[in-house]
Formats: C-alpha cells, structure tokens, sequence
C-alpha cells in the first residue's frame, strides 16, 4: 500500500483531500460536544425557566435533563448529518479535482519518457491558464529547444564531414598518385598536399574554436579601439584580393569616431572575413565599401557591395553556422 501511495500521485492527493475532510468532521463533533451545554443554558436562560441555584436551568437539574436530553440528541443528529453529508461533498469534490489534475500530469509524464527516448517532437497539449497549463506551455518550450538543438547537431556533424571529406580526398588522391607513379614527388606535388594538410589542420582548429565558444569558454579581451585604425588595418591586408580581381576597396569613415570597447583582434577577424566573402562574389570592375556611424551611444560598421546578394528566403540563415546558398560553393 505505501509502495502504491508514493508511486501514484493521484492516490495521495485523494487521500490528503479526505484526511482534510475526516478532520473537518471530526473537529465538528467534538466542537459540538464542548459548546452544546453552555449554549443549551443560554438558551433557557432567556426563557427565563427552570432556574436552578446558579440561576441557570442546566443538563444536571431535573426539570432541565429531559429537555436537555432530547436538546442534545436533536443537535447531535443534525450535526451528524450535516458532517456526513459534507464529508460526501468533499469526498465528490476531491475525486473530481483529482481527476482533473492526474491526466495532464500523466500526458506529462508520457510526453517526458518519449523525449528521453528521443522523440524530441513530443509535445503536450493542454488548454487554459492554470498552474498544469503553464507547466505544459514550459515543457513544449524546452522539447521545442531540444529538437532543434538536435537538429543543429545533427546537421553539424554532416557539414563538418563534408568539410573534413574535401581535403581528406585531395590528400588520398595526391598520396595514390605519387605510390602508382602517375604523379611526380616533386616540390609542386608536395607543396599541394601540404597546402591541403594545412587546410584540414585550419578546420580542426575552426571546431574547436566553436566547440568552445559554444561553451561559453572563450575570453575575449575587451579593451577601447580605435577604430580606423583597425578599419584601416582589415583594409589594407584585403587589398591584394581585391586588387588581383579588380574591384575598388575604400573605406568611408566619419572623422569623429569615439573609441570602441571590443577585443580588436576579434573584431578584426570578423572585418575580414566580411571584405574576404564581398570581393569574393563581387564581379570585377565592382566596389566594396567599408563604413561606419555613431548612432545613440552605439557605434554601426558596415560592409557594402555590388555583388550578387542574397536572396531574401535565405537572409535568416546569415548566422546560421556553415550554411552556404549554394551548397557546391567551396569554403
């Protein structure tokens, strides 16, 4: 029996709402029984009948025992049906609420054994606005960031395989060329699987880069920056790309710019991976164009081009880690 109370919960409630009940009753009675003389002598008192030597009529006189008798009965009667017959209400009532909350909280219980199995598209479905409806509203949210955390996952692990599969390929076919003899162990052959070598040593250090931003484990170094002088910097060591494709570079900042709180190094790299992907799908003879604004206390930097864009059905994959609009596009 206590095995069975402490695993089910509808059990418990049901027998704490008639514990509750048994207590009201039982309190009853007993009132009952200390109150019932002390109201029985007001009552005769304001009759003004049967006046014993305290000048009361009480339970022990004779004129007063017989009334006070049938008095009593007729009080505990009535009390006692009055008890019985809320103990039934309550019991009803109880029963009834404990059907209304055992449901939800096993829909719950089944969703939550379903996610553990790893059916992240289970939800529970529960309408109002109470306590139960709430919680339900909660958990789908948290199975809602658990599916996509499991899809983002799952989409990592392939992207990062294609990414490692591109130079992994390039160095078997180098290695199988040079042992059937078809390519020559020269410098130039060498070189290239040393380029790509270099490539896969860059992306393992790019994961675990991310493996530790996800982790909310990378420091950055916040210190104030000048920031044309970093715009200046990013500039100057894109100029090469740009120039060797013919497309103007140029920078287009305010003379007033205040210092910038960041970590420079940082905030160099995003700078130039930005100009890197505009001059690379920016067609020759075009323009890219670094700027920056001073807008209510926050300073805006902007990368601009007349290259190809991007869709707008794909703008809000922007920061969506290794998304590419066109998947055959190299990294």
């Amino acid at each position: 029996m206590i095995e069975y109370l402490r695993r089910h919960l509808g059990a418990k409630l049901f027998l704490s709402y008639i514990g509750i009940v048994v207590a009201g009753v039982v309190t009853l009675l007993i009132a009952t029984q200390f109150a019932l003389p002390a109201s029985f002598n007001r009552h005769m008192a304001g009759m003004g009948a049967g006046m014993n030597s305290n000048g009361m009529m009480g339970p022990g006189t004779g004129a007063g025992r017989g009334l006070y008798a049938n008095f009593r009965a007729f009080v505990f009667e009535a009390t006692t049906y009055a008890a019985l017959s809320a103990g039934l209400v309550a019991i009803l009532i109880s029963f009834f609420f404990s059907r209304r909350v055992i449901p939800p909280l096993r829909s719950l219980t089944t969703a939550s054994q379903r996610i553990a199995e790893g059916h992240y598209d289970e939800r529970v479905h529960l309408t109002g606005d109470d306590e139960l409806a709430q919680l339900a509203s909660r958990f789908n949210q948290m199975a809602e960031q658990l599916e996509q955390t499991e899809s983002m996952r799952r989409q990592l692990i392939g992207d990062v395989s294609q990414e490692l599969r591109t130079p992994l390929t390039t160095i078997k076919g180098y290695v199988e060329g040079l042992s059937d003899g078809v390519l020559p162990a020269d410098a130039e052959t060498l070189a290239q699987i040393q380029r790509e070598a270099e490539r896969l040593s860059r992306l393992v250090d790019d994961l675990q880069e991310l493996s530790r931003v996800e982790a909310k484990n990378y420091p950055l170094d916040f210190r104030p920056v000048d920031v044309s002088a970093l715009v200046a910097t990013a500039v100057k060591r894109l100029l090469p790309q740009a120039e060797a494709k013919r497309i103007g570079l140029r920078s287009n900042l305010p003379a007033d710019l205040p210092p910038l709180l960041a970590d420079e190094y940082r905030l160099e790299q995003v700078l130039v991976i930005l100009l890197s992907n505009a001059i690379q799908y920016t067609p020759e003879e075009g323009q890219v164009t670094i700027g920056a604004a001073h807008k209510n206390k926050t300073l805006e930097i902007s990368v601009s081009d007349n290259g190809i864009g991007i869709a707008p059905e794909h703008l809000h994959h922007i920061f969506t880690r290794f998304y590419r609009v066109d998947a055959s596009r190299s990294r």
